[in-house]
């Protein structure tokens, strides 16, 4: 209700990501940002949009609860590689592609290595590494870190990005 409020309107942010085997769904958070914009109609920065409710939810990862419907329906799993932007998918290498492997999850090895605050080719070496390495153990370890990582609000954005810089290839 507050998020309903606060941005007036939809609390919902929906967007479409690329699943296993580059699948294409639509992933579902909480919205964290409105929808304000320059003189020339286009959306400004992340930073510039991201609400003090937002930075709130986002610190307490509580805008990742409605994913949980994404891995009802089989589009994500709880632990995997995060789904990234549609847009990346022709700037992978043939070692990135290797991510959609597996379903993506709501925490991923990366997450709980640093997560927003690592850079892109150490996001996809623990991406792969976990793609190569898939356990029940190693997801309930995953898991866990989580839990410590979300407590002590860790790695939730790079020094100067609402959450991290935009992936340009290699």
């Amino acid at each position: 209700m507050i998020l309903f409020f606060s941005l007036k309107g939809s609390p919902f942010f929906t967007q479409f990501r690329p699943g296993i085997e580059g699948k294409i769904f639509k992933l579902i958070k909480f919205k964290t940002m409105n929808d304000r914009k320059d003189a020339q109609g286009e959306l400004l920065p992340d930073i510039d949009r991201l609400t003090p409710i937002g930075k709130f939810i986002r610190k307490t990862s509580l805008d990742e609860i409605p994913q949980l419907l994404n891995v009802i329906k089989g589009d994500m799993s709880i632990v995997g590689p995060r789904p990234l932007l549609v847009e990346y998918l022709p700037l992978y290498n043939n070692f990135q592609k290797r991510r959609h492997e597996v379903r993506p999850g709501i925490t991923g090895l990366a997450q709980i290595n640093g997560r927003n605050a690592i850079t892109w080719k150490e996001k996809f070496e623990y991406d792969v590494w976990y793609v190569d390495h898939i356990s029940l153990a190693l997801d309930a370890k995953i898991l866990i870190a989580t839990f410590s990582k979300v407590f002590k609000s860790e790695g939730i954005s790079q020094k100067g990005h609402a959450t991290m810089s935009k992936f340009t290839g290699n």
